[in-house]
């Protein structure tokens, strides 16, 4: 009788295993207003990272294991519902990492995540799938305990095995620890049907669209007075102002990189979150965002509904700061 097969090795790795493993095959991503991180997913270039980070100038610098810095030459494909790009440079031979099958991954399970926050470049950190959501458009998002900093947005997600099992992508900032990563799964039809398009006219496209919501935004620009803060304390008005920045820092890129249903869903869920946690003597925010929310529900698109929201914090914004001046 032939004698069994000897079973297949499915040991985990450590956290320290894993990033020596990975760590040659992630890299640095600039332009002239985001950082990000990204990883190789081929060997002649293709490299894999957040939509949100690449559109924030007109070139993109890879910085490459070894400090070798390049130019992304193209755009091999991208995908603003799921905030995915595969960009590519000119490179050879470089190390790859592999992709697992994120659907297989259960809540409670261990990952690690590396990424680049705020500049720390290769910074390595673990934890666990905390749980799957459900987002906008029937999007699935894993939600995780590992800490996703400004930086990391586009670093790899491993399982205990070292295979890329999601794709960091955003922190809501004004809660605890939310961290949540794109499936790897979505990854898989970028990676089958790239359409180059040179980053020159990506750019140039992203540059259009940035600068016909930036005039409507002029046109449409609120103003609050200053009664509008009367009973608010100065530690409403610092909840005020807090909040709704990081609303703005985790939607703004979201906006960008065309997933504005996922925006809007942000602001949204913040303007609710700030009324809740206002005291009963600061009305006048609190009806703000209140209207705001409601104006925004009966707009028939969720680019209307993201600015609508838009302008309410930012006045909001504006109205403390000018309270503050003396």
């Amino acid at each position: 009788m032939a004698p069994a097969p000897a079973p297949l090795d499915r040991r985990p790795l450590s956290p320290a295993d894993i990033a020596l493993r990975a760590l040659p095959a992630i890299v640095t991503i600039r332009t002239e207003n985001s950082l990000g991180t990204g990883f190789v997913v081929r060997s002649d270039g293709w490299i894999a990272t957040n939509l949100h980070v690449i559109v924030g100038g007109a070139r993109v610098k890879v910085t490459l294991s070894g400090h070798r810095e390049l130019d992304a030459v193209e755009v091999l494909a991208s995908s603003a519902e799921h905030d995915l790009a595969i960009v590519r440079v000119e490179a050879q031979n470089l190390p790859v990492l592999s992709l697992g099958d994120s659907d297989t991954m259960r809540v409670g399970d261990a990952i690690v995540a590396i990424g680049n926050p705020l500049g720390l470049e290769d910074t390595v950190s673990n934890g666990l799938v905390s749980a799957r959501r459900t987002v906008a458009n029937d999007i699935d998002v894993l939600q995780i305990s590992a800490p996703i900093a400004p930086g990391s947005s586009g670093g790899p997600i491993f399982n205990d095995r070292g295979e890329v099992i999601g794709i960091a992508t955003a922190v809501l900032l004004q809660g605890q620890n939310l961290n949540f990563g794109v499936p790897a799964r979505y990854l898989l039809p970028l990676l089958k049907d790239p359409r180059p398009v040179p980053f020159a006219e990506f750019a140039r496209l992203f540059g259009q669209s940035r600068d016909t919501a930036a005039a409507k935004a002029h046109r449409e620009r609120l103003t609050y007075p200053l009664a509008t803060l009367d009973g608010c304390t100065l530690d409403a008005q610092k909840l005020i102002y807090r909040t709704l920045g990081s609303a703005i820092e985790t939607g703004a890129p979201l906006y960008n990189a065309g997933n504005h249903d996922g925006c809007y869903h942000v602001y949204d869920g913040t303007a609710s979150d700030v009324v809740r946690k206002l005291p009963p003597s600061c009305i006048g925010p609190a009806r703000a965002l209140a209207e705001a929310q409601k104006r925004a529900a009966s707009l028939p698109d969720s680019t209307s509904q993201a600015w609508a929201m838009r302008y309410a914090f930012d006045a909001l914004l504006d109205v403390i700061v000018r309270k503050q001046q003396p």
